[in-house]
Protein backbone atom coordinates (compact mmCIF):
# COMPACT_ATOMS: atom_id res chain seq x y z
CA UNK A 1 0.00 0.00 0.00
CA UNK A 2 2.85 2.35 0.61
CA UNK A 3 4.58 1.14 -2.61
CA UNK A 4 1.34 1.93 -4.45
CA UNK A 5 0.11 5.01 -2.58
CA UNK A 6 4.11 7.20 -3.17
CA UNK A 7 2.71 7.83 -6.09
CA UNK A 8 -0.70 9.32 -5.48
CA UNK A 9 -1.74 9.15 -2.20
CA UNK A 10 -5.40 9.86 -3.35
CA UNK A 11 -5.70 6.61 -5.73
CA UNK A 12 -4.70 4.48 -3.38
CA UNK A 13 -8.16 5.19 -1.50
CA UNK A 14 -9.32 3.36 -4.98
CA UNK A 15 -7.32 0.54 -4.71
CA UNK A 16 -8.85 0.01 -1.29
CA UNK A 17 -11.92 0.77 -2.08
CA UNK A 18 -12.09 -1.71 -5.13
CA UNK A 19 -10.47 -4.44 -2.49
CA UNK A 20 -12.84 -3.95 -0.01
CA UNK A 21 -16.12 -3.78 -2.25
CA UNK A 22 -14.57 -6.99 -4.16
CA UNK A 23 -13.76 -8.85 -0.98
CA UNK A 24 -17.57 -8.68 0.27
CA UNK A 25 -18.77 -9.82 -3.18
CA UNK A 26 -16.66 -12.69 -3.20
CA UNK A 27 -17.85 -13.46 0.02
CA UNK A 28 -21.41 -12.91 -1.14
CA UNK A 29 -20.65 -15.31 -4.30
CA UNK A 30 -18.85 -17.86 -1.34
CA UNK A 31 -21.83 -18.22 1.11
CA UNK A 32 -25.13 -16.82 -0.88
CA UNK A 33 -28.05 -19.23 -3.22
CA UNK A 34 -27.73 -16.46 -5.17
CA UNK A 35 -24.59 -16.40 -6.47
CA UNK A 36 -24.73 -15.63 -9.92
CA UNK A 37 -26.83 -12.23 -9.25
CA UNK A 38 -23.74 -11.26 -7.08
CA UNK A 39 -21.36 -12.37 -9.92
CA UNK A 40 -22.55 -10.11 -12.33
CA UNK A 41 -22.81 -7.19 -9.94
CA UNK A 42 -19.17 -7.71 -9.57
CA UNK A 43 -18.49 -7.58 -12.61
CA UNK A 44 -21.18 -4.50 -13.71
CA UNK A 45 -19.15 -2.92 -10.48
CA UNK A 46 -15.36 -3.76 -11.50
CA UNK A 47 -16.23 -2.20 -15.32
CA UNK A 48 -17.73 0.66 -14.26
CA UNK A 49 -14.55 1.83 -12.35
CA UNK A 50 -12.32 0.76 -15.00
CA UNK A 51 -14.87 2.41 -17.63
CA UNK A 52 -14.99 5.82 -15.37
CA UNK A 53 -11.43 6.62 -15.44
CA UNK A 54 -10.03 5.14 -18.21
CA UNK A 55 -13.34 5.96 -21.02
CA UNK A 56 -15.07 8.82 -19.36
CA UNK A 57 -13.95 11.55 -21.39
CA UNK A 58 -13.65 9.59 -24.76
CA UNK A 59 -17.17 8.33 -23.86
CA UNK A 60 -18.61 11.78 -23.86
CA UNK A 61 -16.32 13.18 -26.84
CA UNK A 62 -18.57 10.65 -28.64
CA UNK A 63 -22.01 11.53 -27.20
CA UNK A 64 -21.00 15.35 -28.26
CA UNK A 65 -19.93 14.55 -31.79
CA UNK A 66 -23.46 13.00 -32.75
CA UNK A 67 -25.45 15.34 -30.35
CA UNK A 68 -24.01 18.26 -30.99
CA UNK A 69 -23.55 19.12 -27.45
CA UNK A 70 -20.49 20.27 -25.60
CA UNK A 71 -19.29 19.02 -22.30
CA UNK A 72 -16.53 20.33 -20.52
CA UNK A 73 -14.16 17.68 -19.81
CA UNK A 74 -11.38 17.83 -17.13
CA UNK A 75 -8.14 15.86 -17.51
CA UNK A 76 -8.52 12.50 -15.49
CA UNK A 77 -5.39 10.95 -14.47
CA UNK A 78 -5.57 7.26 -14.50
CA UNK A 79 -4.86 5.58 -11.70
CA UNK A 80 -1.33 3.18 -12.28
CA UNK A 81 -2.16 -0.31 -12.81
CA UNK A 82 -6.58 -0.44 -12.60
CA UNK A 83 -6.42 -2.41 -15.74
CA UNK A 84 -4.54 -5.18 -13.57
CA UNK A 85 -6.16 -4.91 -10.58
CA UNK A 86 -9.38 -4.93 -11.98
CA UNK A 87 -9.12 -7.73 -14.47
CA UNK A 88 -7.64 -9.81 -11.56
CA UNK A 89 -10.44 -9.32 -9.66
CA UNK A 90 -13.01 -9.87 -12.01
CA UNK A 91 -10.99 -13.21 -12.99
CA UNK A 92 -11.38 -14.19 -9.30
CA UNK A 93 -15.09 -13.49 -8.92
CA UNK A 94 -15.40 -15.62 -12.39
CA UNK A 95 -13.17 -18.55 -10.95
CA UNK A 96 -14.97 -18.35 -7.52
CA UNK A 97 -18.89 -18.76 -8.87
CA UNK A 98 -16.68 -21.72 -11.02
CA UNK A 99 -15.37 -23.32 -7.72
CA UNK A 100 -11.88 -22.91 -9.43
CA UNK A 101 -10.19 -20.85 -6.65
CA UNK A 102 -10.81 -20.24 -3.18
CA UNK A 103 -10.05 -17.75 -1.66
CA UNK A 104 -11.78 -16.78 1.69
CA UNK A 105 -9.13 -15.72 3.85
CA UNK A 106 -8.86 -11.78 3.61
CA UNK A 107 -5.10 -11.52 3.98
CA UNK A 108 -4.45 -13.92 1.14
CA UNK A 109 -6.95 -11.68 -1.37
CA UNK A 110 -5.51 -8.73 -0.53
CA UNK A 111 -1.81 -9.95 -0.94
CA UNK A 112 -2.92 -11.43 -4.20
CA UNK A 113 -4.54 -8.53 -5.39
CA UNK A 114 -1.75 -6.07 -4.22
CA UNK A 115 1.20 -7.64 -4.86
CA UNK A 116 3.30 -4.97 -5.25
CA UNK A 117 5.76 -6.49 -7.96
CA UNK A 118 3.37 -6.58 -10.61
CA UNK A 119 0.56 -4.61 -9.32
CA UNK A 120 1.34 -1.61 -11.89
CA UNK A 121 2.80 -3.22 -14.53
CA UNK A 122 1.67 -6.89 -15.07
CA UNK A 123 1.91 -9.48 -15.97
CA UNK A 124 -1.80 -10.04 -15.07
CA UNK A 125 -2.15 -13.22 -12.58
CA UNK A 126 -5.31 -15.55 -11.33
CA UNK A 127 -6.07 -16.43 -8.03
CA UNK A 128 -5.57 -20.55 -8.97
CA UNK A 129 -1.77 -20.03 -10.17
CA UNK A 130 -0.30 -18.34 -6.67
CA UNK A 131 -2.94 -18.56 -4.43
CA UNK A 132 -1.49 -21.75 -2.98
CA UNK A 133 2.37 -20.07 -2.97
CA UNK A 134 0.59 -17.52 -1.02
CA UNK A 135 -0.75 -19.82 1.71
CA UNK A 136 2.14 -21.33 1.70
CA UNK A 137 4.28 -18.26 3.03
CA UNK A 138 1.38 -17.18 5.27
CA UNK A 139 1.70 -21.23 7.27
CA UNK A 140 5.80 -19.77 7.34
CA UNK A 141 6.14 -23.12 5.06
CA UNK A 142 7.57 -20.94 1.77
CA UNK A 143 10.70 -21.16 0.47
CA UNK A 144 11.91 -18.24 2.30
CA UNK A 145 15.48 -16.99 0.89
CA UNK A 146 15.70 -19.98 -1.24
CA UNK A 147 15.47 -17.94 -4.87
CA UNK A 148 16.27 -14.59 -3.80
CA UNK A 149 19.89 -14.71 -6.26
CA UNK A 150 17.48 -15.80 -9.18
CA UNK A 151 15.10 -13.42 -8.78
CA UNK A 152 17.67 -10.87 -8.59
CA UNK A 153 19.07 -12.37 -12.06
CA UNK A 154 15.84 -12.03 -13.80
CA UNK A 155 14.91 -8.62 -12.44
CA UNK A 156 18.28 -7.46 -13.85
CA UNK A 157 17.62 -8.59 -16.98
CA UNK A 158 14.64 -7.03 -16.53
CA UNK A 159 15.72 -3.65 -16.02
CA UNK A 160 18.43 -3.95 -18.44
CA UNK A 161 15.99 -4.43 -21.19
CA UNK A 162 14.05 -1.35 -20.01
CA UNK A 163 17.06 1.35 -19.01
CA UNK A 164 19.67 0.43 -21.78
CA UNK A 165 17.65 -0.91 -24.81
CA UNK A 166 14.03 0.25 -25.03
CA UNK A 167 14.75 3.90 -23.48
CA UNK A 168 17.57 3.78 -25.40
CA UNK A 169 15.93 2.90 -28.66
CA UNK A 170 13.22 5.40 -27.48
CA UNK A 171 15.35 8.71 -27.74
CA UNK A 172 15.99 7.66 -31.39
CA UNK A 173 12.34 6.68 -32.63
CA UNK A 174 11.15 9.82 -30.59
CA UNK A 175 13.65 11.80 -32.87
CA UNK A 176 12.83 9.75 -36.30
CA UNK A 177 9.13 10.76 -35.72
CA UNK A 178 9.66 14.66 -35.03
CA UNK A 179 10.87 14.10 -38.72
CA UNK A 180 8.75 11.51 -40.20
CA UNK A 181 7.70 13.37 -43.37
CA UNK A 182 11.30 13.64 -44.36
CA UNK A 183 12.04 9.84 -44.11
CA UNK A 184 13.24 8.03 -46.99
CA UNK A 185 11.93 4.08 -47.32
CA UNK A 186 14.82 2.41 -45.88
CA UNK A 187 14.20 5.35 -43.03
CA UNK A 188 11.09 4.67 -42.43
CA UNK A 189 11.34 0.51 -42.10
CA UNK A 190 13.97 1.62 -39.61
CA UNK A 191 12.26 3.85 -37.64
CA UNK A 192 8.60 0.86 -37.52
CA UNK A 193 11.46 -2.22 -36.06
CA UNK A 194 12.58 0.24 -34.32
CA UNK A 195 9.92 1.09 -31.96
CA UNK A 196 8.26 -2.24 -32.14
CA UNK A 197 11.37 -3.53 -30.55
CA UNK A 198 11.71 -0.23 -28.42
CA UNK A 199 7.58 -1.56 -27.19
CA UNK A 200 8.85 -5.26 -26.63
CA UNK A 201 12.03 -4.62 -24.39
CA UNK A 202 9.70 -1.88 -22.82
CA UNK A 203 7.06 -4.39 -22.27
CA UNK A 204 9.04 -7.57 -21.54
CA UNK A 205 11.73 -6.04 -19.49
CA UNK A 206 8.78 -4.76 -16.90
CA UNK A 207 7.52 -8.22 -16.80
CA UNK A 208 11.10 -9.85 -16.33
CA UNK A 209 11.67 -7.35 -13.64
CA UNK A 210 7.87 -8.07 -12.00
CA UNK A 211 8.43 -11.52 -11.95
CA UNK A 212 12.53 -11.41 -10.45
CA UNK A 213 11.01 -9.05 -7.58
CA UNK A 214 8.04 -11.94 -6.96
CA UNK A 215 11.10 -14.56 -7.35
CA UNK A 216 12.70 -12.57 -4.54
CA UNK A 217 9.99 -13.42 -2.10
CA UNK A 218 9.26 -17.44 -3.35
CA UNK A 219 6.39 -16.30 -5.54
CA UNK A 220 6.32 -17.61 -8.97
CA UNK A 221 4.45 -15.51 -11.66
CA UNK A 222 3.69 -16.72 -14.86
CA UNK A 223 5.92 -15.83 -18.00
CA UNK A 224 4.09 -12.80 -20.15
CA UNK A 225 6.40 -13.00 -23.55
CA UNK A 226 7.86 -16.07 -25.09
CA UNK A 227 10.18 -14.37 -27.51
CA UNK A 228 7.17 -13.08 -29.88
CA UNK A 229 9.28 -12.21 -32.84
CA UNK A 230 10.57 -15.48 -33.62
CA UNK A 231 7.33 -16.59 -34.31
CA UNK A 232 5.89 -17.12 -38.12
CA UNK A 233 2.13 -15.88 -38.31
CA UNK A 234 0.19 -13.16 -36.27
CA UNK A 235 -1.51 -16.13 -34.53
CA UNK A 236 0.87 -17.34 -33.20
CA UNK A 237 3.04 -14.00 -32.23
CA UNK A 238 -0.28 -13.20 -30.81
CA UNK A 239 -0.32 -16.24 -28.06
CA UNK A 240 2.97 -15.21 -27.20
CA UNK A 241 3.18 -11.28 -26.70
CA UNK A 242 0.86 -10.44 -23.46
CA UNK A 243 0.37 -14.57 -22.44
CA UNK A 244 -1.38 -13.68 -19.28
CA UNK A 245 -4.04 -10.95 -20.98
CA UNK A 246 -4.59 -13.97 -23.77
CA UNK A 247 -5.18 -16.26 -20.75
Amino acid sequence: CFFYGYWNPIYLTLLLTSMAGNFFILKKIILSKKSKIYLMFGIFFNLCILGYFKYRNFFFENVSLVTGSEYSLKNIFIPLGISFFTFQQIALLIDTFDKKANCKKLVEFVTFVSFFPQLIAGPIVLFREIGHQINLILKNRGAGLKYLEIGICIFSLGLFKKVVLADTLGIYVDNGYLLVSSLTLIEAWILSIGYSLQLYFDFSGYSDMAIGLARMFSIRLPLNFYSPFKTTNIAEFWRCWHMTLTN
